[in-house]
């Protein structure tokens, strides 16, 4: 029969189901849990809350992340040494000796070396045992030579001798770092330095025979003296030969007479590259090569391989046939041969006179039983690290899980580990801060999130800096700008100074989103207000500076300058164009406000919604798009980018990110007192608000005439609408009746 499934609880937040640990058994079937499941699927082991140790020990390959297979693997390994995962749930300062499982191997290991580690620490028969106890003893075995990791820095060796060696291999072939932090060699870091210095020792001695040093200790300087001229004097062997082939070719391989006049543009010496280039003697055919009369630049080193090669190897000489310089080189052919196959060694920086004194059998067995000295006590400070792991693992890990598998310490407000510490700024506190390390890098991922993020710079008076976000989720963004300063507290209580450096902008509200587009309104009629402003300004400047100029002193010795005839002003005229314009200006927009007012008239009863809807029409665009906004907000990509892998989408909805951003208020029961000596005069509403009522009441009833019926004949709007047009007619009425029937005067012939 199959084994029934553990019922799982979730809790519902951020838009997600998220599992509730809240037992031992929980933890033992959470291999069975889907990870589709968990909120996190990977962390890094620096820059959280929890203890960067802790994290190293869970860390199983070293990579410097978290995986569920490494939290699994530390489940299946503290169900070995613990009596109850139950155990894990614990929150005292120290780890039970009860608590530690007797049954098992890993158990029964455990107890012993914590009972060891209580001895060592004067607390033989205690029942609890600490970190402070763990790393006190861990401490003191570091401090001492061998502590087990295998490496030994030079004063593990009381021998000076062996102590140089042991520096030796350090500066050319590397070091380990002991566990006390000194650079020190290990196992195979001794081999590779002996097998160096062997195989170069063994390649010197093979370099010692006759054939390969037919001048001794000179054979060296000779081949290096050869090298240096060997093409030059082939070339000129070549060309001698060339000559007795063809006769005519004597003048052709010689120096041409334009490079010798070019020559003589120049001031030269032996080292000038044009002086080099010309043959090494004059070419005849068949000539030998006088060592004494040749080119310049070449003078120096042919006199080094007169006097290394040649006349050692063929006695002393005038002149060097081209037989004698083919056995010259044939004599040196196997010691140049035997120096192409010297082995690349980082030693050889020793010189092989060290070499042969230290690359010796005793020293080599010497450094290697000190290293297995330092490595039998390997179980040891493994039995110490396990001791320490369980205190570790006992006291971190379901904050770990609290904040991996779920992410019940954030919804709860109990401070997730991700969470750097808390920033004031602008009147509000923000919870919601990460540590950053590549701004450029952050940002581009972080931006995904749909949150308003300002990247913070902070630093403290002792030096420390480091790079901050803070998301703002509450209150509004007038005064967030790139400048703006605050103070940031870590999670440890410490204050930074805080300086914006950039910010990513994103909706905070639907009901600042309401607001934004009268906002940008006033600013733009401000900016062009103070635009307006300024150019009077310059004008008014331009128009001063002007004045000032003319209004030169007279100089009374100076004879008297004809003045010359002013120019006259033009006349001002009244540009009846302008003013066209401006009434009919003025006519379109009465026009227009008087079509609006009008229309919300005629809506009667519904003008409230007329009114609703013209602002719906202003900021509905606006709003709409920050509702999607906050709708899609969410933390993901923030955690991604400081380089965690979220596998789940976690919402920040608008109530719960007012939670993690603070706006300043006033305590409960405070009082204050209202009279502030600078406060601006109040505005007199009161009286704009009856104006506008006036107004409005005037403006109905002449567009309208709906107060005609109570008003007489001679007040009603529509007789005082039509002005004078009425009077018009009774007065051509009574006009003389002669008058009207006044025959017309002819005009004289």
């Amino acid at each position: 029969m199959s084994e029934a499934a553990h019922e799982w609880r979730f809790f519902r937040a951020g838009g997600f189901d998220q599992v509730l640990l809240t037992s031992g058994e929980d933890l033992a079937n959470l291999h069975t849990l889907d990870q589709k499941l968990w909120v996190a699927l990977a962390c890094p082991t620096k820059g959280t809350e929890i203890d960067p140790r802790t994290l190293e020990l869970i860390d199983l390959d070293g990579d410097h992340r978290i995986r569920p297979p490494e939290i699994l693997a530390t489940i299946e390994w503290a169900k070995k040494v613990f009596t109850s995962l139950d155990v894990l749930f614990e929150r005292a300062p120290a780890l039970s000796m009860s608590s530690i499982n007797p049954e098992t191997d890993e158990g029964k290991a455990l107890a012993s070396s914590a009972k060891r580690i209580l001895k060592d620490a004067g607390k033989k028969g205690a029942k609890t045992i600490s970190l402070a106890d763990v790393l006190a003893v861990e401490s003191g075995l570091t401090a001492t030579r061998f502590n087990g990791d295998g490496v030994i820095p030079p004063s593990s060796s009381d021998d000076e001798l062996v102590t140089t060696v042991i520096e030796d291999i350090i500066v050319t072939v590397g070091s380990a770092i002991d566990r006390s932090g000194k650079p020190g060699v290990d196992a195979e870091l001794t081999a590779k330095f002996f097998e160096q210095a062997r195989s170069l020792v063994k390649w010197d001695d093979e370099g010692a025979s006759e054939s390969r040093c037919p001048l001794g200790p000179a054979t060296a300087a000779a081949a290096d003296a050869l090298t240096a001229v060997e093409t030059k004097v082939v070339d000129y062997f070549t060309r001698c030969r060339l000559a007795g082939f063809e006769p005519r070719a004597v003048t052709a391989l010689a120096a041409s007479d334009a490079e010798l006049t070019a020559l003589s543009d120049h001031e030269l010496s032996e080292s000038s590259a044009d002086v080099a280039r010309l043959p090494l003697a004059r070419i005849e055919a068949g000539k030998p090569l006088p060592l004494d009369a040749v080119n310049p630049a070449w003078a120096s080193k042919i006199k080094s391989f007169n006097d290394l090669v040649i006349e050692p190897l063929l006695g002393k000489r005038a002149s060097l046939s081209e037989a004698d310089f083919e056995k010259v080189v044939a004599k040196l052919a196997d010691h140049r041969a035997w120096r192409t196959t010297v082995p690349l060694a980082a030693v050889e920086k020793l010189g092989l006179t060290r070499l042969r004194e230290i690359a010796t059998e005793a020293n080599e067995t010497a450094i290697v039983a000190l290293i297995e000295r330092d490595s039998a006590l390997k179980d040891d400070y493994l039995a110490i690290t396990s001791v320490e792991k369980a205190v570790r693992v006992r006291r971190d890990f379901m904050v770990l899980l609290r904040n991996f598998v779920s992410f019940a310490d954030f919804y709860q407000r109990k401070g997730a580990v991700f969470q750097a510490g808390t920033l004031y700024l602008d009147a509000r506190s923000c919870d919601l801060c990460f540590l950053v390390e590549d701004t450029a890098k952050h940002t581009a991922l972080a931006g995904l999130s749909k949150a308003y993020l300002a990247y913070c710079d902070i630093k403290r008076l002792s030096g420390e800096k480091a790079t901050i976000v803070a998301a703002f989720t509450a209150g509004d963004v007038d005064n967030l700008m790139v400048g703006r300063n605050g103070v940031f507290y870590d999670r440890k209580g410490n204050d930074w100074d805080a300086t914006i450096t950039s910010l990513v902008e994103n909706p905070i509200s639907v009901r600042q989103a309401f607001f934004s587009p009268y906002k940008k309104l006033i600013r733009v009629v401000e900016e062009q207000v103070a635009k307006r402003a300024a150019e009077k300004e310059k004008e008014a400047n331009a128009k001063t500076d002007a004045a000032a100029l003319h209004a030169v002193p007279h100089d009374p010795a100076a004879p008297p300058a004809v003045a010359a005839p002013a120019a006259r002003e033009p006349e001002k005229k009244i540009d009846v164009g302008m003013i066209a314009a401006i009434t009919i200006a003025v006519g379109t927009v009465g026009s227009l406000l008087a079509l609006v007012f009008a229309t919300f008239i005629g809506l009667g009863m519904w003008m409230p919604f007329g009114i609703l809807a013209l602002l719906l029409a202003i900021s509905g665009p606006s709003m709409l798009i920050a509702w999607l906004k906050l709708r899609q907000r969410n933390l993901g990509p923030i955690l991604d980018a400081s380089a965690w892998a979220v596998n789940g989408l976690v919402k920040i909805n608008v109530p719960f990110g007012g939670s993690l951003t603070k706006l300043a208020k006033l305590p409960p029961g405070a009082s204050r007192t209202t009279d502030d000596p600078y406060a601006e005069q109040p505005t007199r509403w009161w009286l704009w608000i009856t104006l506008s009522v006036v107004v409005g009441v005037l403006l109905l009833w002449l567009l309208t005439s709906i107060f005609d019926g109570l008003l007489p004949p001679k007040f009603r709007a529509k007789e005082l609408f039509r002005g004078s047009a009425p009077s018009a007619a009774p007065a051509a009425a009574s006009a003389p009746p002669a008058a009207a029937s006044a025959p017309p005067v002819s005009s004289p012939k």
